[in-house]
């Protein structure tokens, strides 16, 4: 049997660095300044512990960090992030449905040290949301993997054309269209069709934007903005028009979901927008005129998930 090929993709340690290249810190409060400087060794400990694992292991890998990936991964059996959310969100856009990836938490939010500065700060770190390990036991997690004792599941994607022209990023969390600067007012209208067919009338919105999420984003901005959490295992989007500034009577259009067999079809006409997929980091400008069809044709992403997840 063949050795094993992982691709290991790292978050950068000097994102949580709070001082300059001089040494000074550019943080004045002593206790903030503590809490990045933790934040950082946590991370970078939980990197070096997660490698001297993989050494001992009858595997070959490679590191990776995440801000040198440009180009699709192929030729490897699995793929491991180390970081949080944005770093498995960040491999996904560089994944088809061949290759799973697990995500490795290395920086998980310490109960004590939020109630600690609850008073002074928000001290919660990283999520970890889509992360099936941490440092603590990624051993036990990975060994199960390679021994076949998990399975990955299948997380649903969203699929953007504009102008019938097919992205080349599929959105593992959510997309967001809306104009560039977020104090304008976006223009568009949608409607949702089935197999060519019209099953919504058109909406007509003027708002900051639309947002549309998968189950695996259900729980991020859509959920923040009075949305539902959908389960893993769903196969449907989720579409919110955000802060509609004349909902009137279609205030019950605005927000709703988007079956397997549909697709969101939207009209854009401000001047200039964009289309934010899975956060700031991949973006597509669009202009006036422009159509934007939304829908779940893109392969899904193999992921190992916490256990809480897979249970739903």
């Amino acid at each position: 049997m063949s050795r094993r090929r992982l691709l290991v993709l790292l978050k950068p340690g000097n994102i949580y660095q709070p001082r300059c290249s001089d040494g000074v810190s550019r943080v004045r409060n002593p206790q903030i300044l503590g809490y990045l400087e933790s934040r950082c060794k946590v991370h970078m400990d939980a990197i070096k512990f997660c490698q001297d694992i993989l050494r001992r292991k009858a595997v070959d890998w490679e590191p990776v960090l995440r801000s040198d990936l440009v180009q699709p991964i192929r030729n490897v059996d699995l793929v491991v992030t180390i970081g949080g959310d944005g770093t498995l969100l960040q491999a996904s856009h560089f994944m088809d449905d061949s290759i799973p990836v697990l995500g490795v938490n290395s920086d998980p939010t310490q109960v004590k040290e939020v109630e600690e500065f609850s008073n002074e700060f928000d001290a919660t770190r990283s999520t970890g949301y889509l992360c099936a390990a941490t440092a603590e036991n990624f051993e036990q997690v990975l060994d199960d993997i390679l021994e076949g004792h998990m399975v990955p599941c299948k997380l649903t994607r969203i699929a953007i054309r504009v102008n019938s022209q097919l992205l080349s990023t599929y959105a593992l969390n959510d997309v967001l269209i809306a104009h560039p600067c977020p104090a304008t007012v976006s223009w568009f209208s949608f409607r949702i069709k089935g197999d060519g067919q019209l099953c919504h009338p058109l909406v007509n919105c003027r708002s900051s934007g639309l947002r549309v999420c998968t189950a695996a984003g259900s729980t991020a901005a859509m959920l923040s903005a009075g949305g539902f959490t959908m389960p893993s295992s769903s196969r449907e989007l989720q579409f919110m028009v955000r802060e509609p500034v004349s909902p009137g009577a279609a205030k019950s259009k605005m927000h709703g979901f988007i079956k397997s067999d549909q697709s969101m079809d939207t009209n854009w006409y401000s001047k200039e927008g964009m289309i934010y997929v899975d956060g700031s980091h991949m973006s597509h400008s669009i202009q006036h005129g422009d159509t934007i069809e939304i829908s779940l044709k893109a392969p899904i992403l193999k992921a190992f998930l916490p256990s809480h997840l897979i249970s739903e």
